[in-house]
């Protein structure tokens, strides 16, 4: 039987993970280790400055308590696994992960330290409008996108090779207006100050970081993550993590000497 290791980044009680676990019975042998609390916008961190202890939830379901994504992943695969797993997902995140914002996400991470290790990866993020409303979303529609695609993966072949995974964002639409699937570049994120200031009973003052709208600028091909979301459509990007600016190297070169 095929092997699925799950985490996330919004804590292990999310009904977004409950959904994903649910959608993917019977596929495989699922093994859940999740964060003991929320840890989005963690991007790819390791816990070093303090121990890390599992807590069982549930057969085959753990908390990590106070790990990453990374630190889920990372653990689970050097602890609990005699041999690598068929996949990792990681995910669903409440909320989308487009564009540059995917260096931020602890969703993302977690696929990526699935990516280094060359085992087949994916990070799902659900565009949701209010995340207040979670608790009443309804994912028919969002469970039957990824069990499609993970069926396809587990049957067939994973479509990457290397340390490359997939960033799946699904629309927040209703099932009768939903197009299909689009592969997709990330688009090119728009970034304000979303700082608020505030100050405490005491008179001290501190800072609360908000959310960003999802604004946005096309790439030149017009095929971005945001434009297939917004056309209806789930979005699957491929994701390199060789960061390198190869078309500088040479530029490079000569402007050091």
């Amino acid at each position: 039987m095929k092997n699925i290791l799950i985490t996330n980044d919004d804590g292990f009680d999310s009904p977004a993970l409950e959904a994903l676990v649910d959608a993917l019975q019977g596929l495989a042998r699922i093994l859940v280790v999740a964060p003991a609390s929320e840890k989005s916008a963690c991007g790819h961190g390791l816990t070093l400055t303090k121990p890390l202890r599992f807590i069982k939830v549930k057969d085959d379901f753990y908390k990590l308590d106070d790990g990453t994504p990374s630190d889920c992943i990372y653990l689970a695969l050097n602890t609990l696994y005699d041999k690598k797993p068929d996949l990792i997902i990681s995910g669903i995140n409440i909320g989308s992960n487009m564009g540059e914002d995917i260096t931020y996400s602890g969703t993302v991470a977690g696929a990526m330290e699935g990516a280094i290790r060359e085992i087949p990866s994916i990070a799902i993020s659900q565009v949701i409008n209010d995340k207040d409303d979670i608790f009443a979303f309804d994912f028919t529609l969002t469970k039957t996108i990824i069990r499609e695609i993970v069926e396809k993966i587990l049957n067939k072949s994973f479509p990457l090779q290397g340390r490359k995974l997939l960033n799946i964002n699904i629309p927040q639409i209703k099932q009768q207006n939903y197009k299909g699937i689009k592969i997709t570049q990330l688009g090119y994120r728009l970034y304000g100050n979303d700082a608020h200031l505030h100050r405490n009973p005491r008179g001290h003052e501190y800072y609360w970081l908000g959310l960003h709208p999802l604004a946005w600028n096309e790439r030149k091909e017009e095929n971005s993550d945001f434009k297939a979301i917004f056309d209806g459509y789930t979005s699957i990007t491929p994701i390199l993590l060789d960061l390198t600016s190869y078309d500088d190297i040479n530029m490079l070169s000569n402007w050091i000497q």
